[in-house]
């Protein structure tokens, strides 16, 4: 017991959900593709589930990792990390490995291993930006020249990936706009952002519908068309009519671990529509135990921000839980109805990769912080980097 606690570390509560919603989702993952398994692998029903415990390994592998790693070490490397993985992008949307006319993976070479750089870009994104916020209030002459910054790099991951991953661009533009307005820049610059990023978007879609340049855009205002213009049951979208009758078929015990026929009717049961998967067989108990984790993992979260006292690391928290939080309920709603289609997967749960290490790095910083908000005079036994950095990193939360 001993040894298992010096290897967890951080805020106890964030595990217990992180290991309740792996094990929710490596089940559904088992029941969801066992037949496709079946079908497609030899007969081995285990390939897919095997193949997602190997990501959730490394994934919570990763937040051990970063929960202990001293949080301040990544104001260093805020700016590599950023521009690194916008470099990356644009090797993806230049080079990457295309599915459905969307370029958004990058083999890596020898292993053979694929991963998803946006995942990862907006991870980078989330400390860059939580340094460029925090060091416009240690320096307030430098403000317009972090906001300007701040947008330079938002335009540049969200622009990189909405060619071939719409919904994510969005969940990237919301998220950093979040930040900044955490940031307390006054409102006309994020107004003016606002205007500014809509008047781009809208200068993309006819650049794309004029030049006929990109085949995706169809695929996006297709699903947006499909949701607002349905006006009965009959011209609804068939994948959300379909998720919609699984959750109804759920009820409240469910249909059983692996007697959820209606998952066969869903579209990717085991990652965008996971949160039906589990209505269906898990019944309302399941959603419960879903929905109360995400809002465990969020309170937490706050009282992380609450009790952490400075900036860079309130930012750091807040900015990788509104991606996380943005993502899950995208997930949701699109399950229930609420939503058009976005593809985006549910955080721990959904076969992904990508999406699982990622999450469990944000996680693991955000246990790293937990550790140092309960007990302040461990931050003193961080080796002190230069003087810019302390400033930046111990700038008190909400002052001034």
């Amino acid at each position: 017991m001993e040894r298992l606690k010096s290897i967890i570390k951080g805020d106890r509560h964030i595990w217990v959900v992180v290991l309740v919603l792996a094990v929710v989702g490596a089940v559904e993952v088992y029941s969801c593709t066992a037949m496709i398994a079946y079908k497609f692998q030899g007969g081995d029903t285990f390939y897919y589930p095997l193949r997602h415990l190997f990501y959730l390994v490394i994934g919570i592998s990763m937040m051990c990792f970063f929960s202990w790693m001293p949080y301040k070490k990544l104001v260093k490397y805020a700016d590599w990390l950023q521009w690194g993985f916008v470099f990356l992008l644009f090797v993806t949307l230049v080079m990457g490995h295309a599915t459905n006319d969307a370029k958004r993976w990058i083999t890596i070479p020898i292993i053979g291993m694929s991963f998803q750089t946006s995942d990862f870009a907006k991870l980078a994104l989330v400390i860059y930006l939580s340094k460029m916020l925090a060091l416009a209030q240690v320096e307030p002459e430098k403000r317009w020249s972090c906001f300007y910054k701040c947008i330079f790099a938002i335009i540049a991951v969200a622009g990189l990936i909405l060619p071939a991953n719409f919904s994510t661009a969005v969940l990237v533009g919301a998220a950093s706009l979040g930040m900044l307005v955490l940031g307390n820049f006054p409102r006309k610059w994020i107004l003016y952002l606002i205007g500014g990023g809509i008047g781009l978007f809208i200068l993309f879609v006819v650049f794309v519908k004029v030049t006929n340049t990109h085949s995706r855009l169809d695929t996006w205002m297709s699903r947006i068309e499909t949701y607002f213009t349905a006006n009965d049951d009959s011209q609804k979208d068939f994948q959300a009519s379909q998720s919609l009758v699984a959750i109804g078929l759920g009820g409240m015990k469910g249909v059983g671990i692996g007697s959820g026929i209606q998952n066969n009717s869903l579209p990717h049961p085991y990652s965008d529509f996971i949160f039906a998967s589990v209505a269906h067989e898990f019944g309302i108990i399941g959603v419960l135990i879903l929905v109360g984790g995400y809002l465990v993992l969020f309170y937490r979260c706050v009282l992380i921000v609450k009790n952490v006292g400075t900036l860079f690391p309130a930012l750091l928290v807040m900015g990788f839980l509104m991606n996380i939080m943005l993502q899950t309920l995208s997930n949701m709603y699109v399950a229930i109805g609420l939503m058009p289609v976005t593809g985006q997967p549910l955080p721990f749960v959904s076969m992904g990769g990508s999406s699982i290490m990622t999450t469990g790095i944000a996680l693991g910083i955000i246990l790293n912080i937990s550790r140092y908000a309960s007990n302040k005079e461990t931050i003193s036994e961080i080796e002190k980097e230069d003087n810019e950095m302390e400033e930046i990193v111990d700038y008190p939360f909400m002052a001034g």
